[in-house]
């Protein structure tokens, strides 16, 4: 398995997974033309030539960024996919100079193995609820806050 930068060939394949996720109500649906806009946000899990996994890490702001948009091929899973690609978009935090990263999840026990802590969503910006106003649940969200301090 390879973890490296998304590319416009990467972004059918992500789609595909994303939406899998989507269609069961695990994750925000992602269009094509929002993944090409966001390309370069996106890493990807590669094994044998195939896109086994995708994470996106948007910038928020100068010390805030969110991971966003994880997801694994089921076929990967307890493999280190989406741990291997979350730790690559905290190295990459680390790189551009950030100092804390946020994710809202429906997996808490995932990221908390990272070295994520739950935080009261109501402690993070206004600006972090714009995808939110797009989602079905924005009413009823179920999803944990969770941040990580570089």
């Amino acid at each position: 398995m390879r973890i490296r930068d998304a590319m416009i060939d990467d972004v059918k394949a992500m789609h595909a997974l994303i939406s899998c996720y989507a269609e069961y109500d695990r994750m925000l649906f992602c269009s094509l033309s929002d993944l090409y806009e966001q390309i370069h946000s996106f890493k990807v899990a590669e094994d044998d030539g195939q896109v086994i996994g995708c994470c996106a890490l948007k910038v928020l702001w100068e010390d805030l960024a969110e991971i966003k948009s994880l997801a694994v091929d089921q076929r990967y899973f307890g493999k280190k996919v989406g741990t291997a690609l979350v730790k690559a978009c905290i190295e990459k935090a680390r790189l551009l100079g950030l100092k804390r990263i946020f994710t809202l999840t429906l997996e808490p026990g995932f990221f908390e193995k990272l070295g994520f802590k739950k935080v009261d969503r109501q402690t993070l910006p206004m600006k972090v609820w714009s995808d939110c106003a797009q989602c079905p649940k924005q009413d009823h969200c179920d999803e944990i806050a969770l941040d990580y301090i570089l």
